[in-house]
């Protein structure tokens, strides 16, 4: 039977046992999971309360590591509780509107936090983080943004990284004497002969509609850079009206007038991976897919990576475009933050510091499949299994100048489902750029 692995899974699920060998997804969340705490420190006067919703063994590396800090802190006792996801979302929103939530938090970033902080519920580290070189430098810059807002960061990473890039048969690939696409030309080029051939240029799962973001996100990044989704996110008027996202969007249209989709492109569902099954099976040559999709293949069709079936590349270049090649969509990780009514936010700075992608607990990720935003870590990955993967996803996000969180987390919820919706009639050419822009603008005001 196929496992299900789907980015909506890895955005709410992490720790699985069956995933214990290959790369995890960070976003966590219990099934069956009930309130757990773990501390020590006798003779504590300082105590720090996390929420938390991971599982299976990332929960047990978290668990080791604040034992490990309570015993090494006597005046500081942190203790943790774990939530199923939904629950947990729900819980955590109460409290802050009541005022009365944990000293430390867990989240995604993006809208809901900058939600909190709007709130003036969230404690800002930007001092904090600043100040102590060796806990600043330890960090990825780019995967900072999605706790960064106005200049001032109210979040640090607490899990491994999730870009976004292209799968690819390198069977195929061979088969037609194609190289992997380094510009957008190049990719219209592959698309092209592969169609002339009846093999599915790339595969897509539009049914879930949020697949559609991925080049929507890419395209626009290529063409006008991150100041262009920026403006949105400040809200400036007719931001979605930039010449950035018309071109974007038009580019995607003619991916789809040229057939690079295949046929049944709008049926095919992300939830059950059936897009990623096109590719190992052999009827897709490519897929723009987060990094979660690698173990999805390592558990239904082992063989195809290890018999070297499997490549990846970064989303190409946009000839003419003045986005930074470089810069990476998806999730960059979770983070744990501080809430405004924290009893000692010094002794959560304090276990933040010392307990949070610590080498220690670096160590123990890499060993259940992470990728830590951690800088330094380049031979601990090597060694582990499915070390060349691993290694790839680390040097995108370390040599990233801009890793986006998805515009569907970055944005309110509201603004987000219209995106999603527009989407889809887009990709169904059921609407043009211009009216997919106009019908986006009005979630400016609304926002």
């Amino acid at each position: 039977m196929q496992t299900k692995i789907s980015r909506r899974t890895f955005l709410e699920v992490t720790g699985g046992a069956a995933l214990a060998t290959s790369l995890a997804g960070c976003f966590g969340v219990g099934s069956s999971q009930s309130t757990t705490t773990t501390g020590g420190g006798s003779g504590s006067t300082n105590g720090v309360t996390i929420w938390d919703i991971r599982t299976g063994s990332e929960q047990k590396v978290v668990q080791t590591i604040t034992n490990d800090f309570n015993t090494k802190h006597s005046n500081i006792r942190a203790t943790l509780n774990f939530f199923q996801n939904d629950p947990y979302k729900q819980k955590l929103q109460v409290a802050m509107g009541a005022h009365n939530p944990p000293d430390i938090f867990f989240g995604w970033g993006g809208g809901i936090l900058k939600s909190y902080i709007d709130a003036n519920d969230v404690y800002d580290m930007t001092n904090d983080f600043n100040s102590d070189a060796s806990w600043k430098n330890r960090i990825i810059p780019s995967v900072l943004a999605g706790a960064t807002f106005n200049g001032k960061l109210y979040g640090v990473p607490t899990s491994g990284v999730q870009p976004v890039l292209f799968f690819y048969n390198k069977d195929i690939f061979k088969q037609y004497k194609l190289n992997a696409p380094q510009t957008w030309n190049e990719l219209l080029n592959a698309v092209d002969t592969l169609k002339k051939n009846n093999v599915i240029p790339i595969a897509l799962a539009g049914g879930s509609k949020w697949p559609y973001l991925m080049y929507s996100e890419y395209l626009t990044d290529r063409i006008g850079g991150p100041d262009a989704f920026n403006a949105v996110l400040a809200g400036k008027a007719n931001a979605w009206s930039q010449d950035a996202f018309i071109k974007a969007n038009t580019a995607i249209q003619q991916l789809v007038t040229m057939g690079a989709f295949g046929s049944s492109y709008a049926s095919t569902i992300a939830d059950t991976n059936q897009d990623t099954a096109l590719l190992y099976t052999g009827k897709a040559a490519m897929m723009l897919q987060g990094s979660w999709n690698f173990p999805v293949i390592q558990t239904n069709s082992p063989d195809f990576i290890k018999s070297d079936k499997l490549g990846w590349f970064p989303f190409p270049s946009v000839e003419g475009g003045k986005g930074n090649a470089a810069n990476i969509y998806g999730n960059p990780c979770n983070f744990y933050s501080i809430s405004k009514t924290a009893k000692s936010p010094q002794s959560c700075i304090t276990y933040l510091k010392d307990a949070v992608l610590g080498d220690e607990e670096v160590k123990q990720f890499i060993a259940v499949g992470d990728v830590p935003p951690v800088q330094g870590i380049e031979s601990q990955l090597a060694s582990a299994p499915n070390g060349e993967w691993l290694q790839y996803n680390y040097k995108m996000v370390q040599t990233s100048p801009h890793f986006q969180l998805s515009w569907d987390q970055a944005l309110l919820p509201q603004p987000a489902q219209v995106l999603l919706t527009n989407l889809d009639q887009l990709f169904l050419k059921q609407i043009t750029p211009q009216q997919f822009s106009d019908n986006m603008n009005k979630t400016l005001s609304a926002s």
